[in-house]
């Protein structure tokens, strides 16, 4: 009865800083801070930051890790252990500190179904020397720009109208309509789109593919 009532239920313990090295790693950071003698105090948290070390044996001797985990050391004793550490001691508020939130591309082009991928390469063509290497590039921006429009819910498109979209996305430096030729049909696109659909479409286990079976 008395070992039963002795028992302790992690709720009703301290909160872990760093749940993932246990419980008993944070008793040997909590004894480490009532050692009052500093030469033992730095012998055992070096021994303490070589049992951490010994976690993850082929990140042990590595410069950043061995920096990490005498911040972690730092940390699971609350920034209050007193010892000499090799590299320097970093301080709660800096590492609470939120981190400044990234940068994200806020534009919102015309013509969503293209993409912002193909406005770059419509940006890096027009800064090449006019020729047969930007003329291919030209044409073929041109044809990723109508199999982009097929692909966002048209069945066809005209030509010309691409061409219009690329001399308006090009500030007029692209013009596809005035050499008269033309690009990929737009049967051919549906029809790679159709194959593609019909590869990715599974079949349920143990059915058979209906092919060649008359219904009556």
């Amino acid at each position: 009865m008395n070992t039963v009532e002795n028992l302790q239920y992690n709720t009703e313990r301290p909160q872990l800083h760093i749940p993932e090295y246990g419980r008993h790693f944070q008793k040997m950071v909590d004894h480490a801070l009532g050692i009052e003698d500093r030469e033992e105090r730095n012998r055992v948290a070096q021994a303490i930051i070589s049992h951490m070390g010994n976690m993850q044996p082929h990140l042990r001797d590595v410069p950043d890790f061995q920096h990490k985990l005498w911040d972690q050391l730092f940390i699971m004793s609350d920034f209050k252990l007193d010892v000499d550490s090799p590299y320097p001691i970093p301080s709660k508020e800096k590492l609470q500190e939120r981190p400044q939130p990234l940068e994200y591309p806020q534009n919102h082009p015309k013509y969503r179904f293209y993409g912002n991928n193909i406005k770059r390469m419509i940006d890096e063509a027009v800064k090449w020397d006019k020729g047969d290497k930007r003329s291919g590039l030209e044409y073929a921006i041109a044809n990723h720009m109508k199999k982009c429009y097929l692909n966002w819910n048209k069945d066809t498109v005209d030509d010309k109208v691409i061409f219009n979209h690329l001399h308006e996305l090009s500030n007029g430096q692209i013009d596809l309509a005035a050499d008269g030729e033309n690009l990929t049909e737009s049967g051919q696109f549906l029809k790679q789109r159709a194959v593609r659909s019909n590869r990715s479409t599974p079949t349920k286990k143990g059915q058979r593919p209906n092919r060649g079976k008359k219904r009556h």
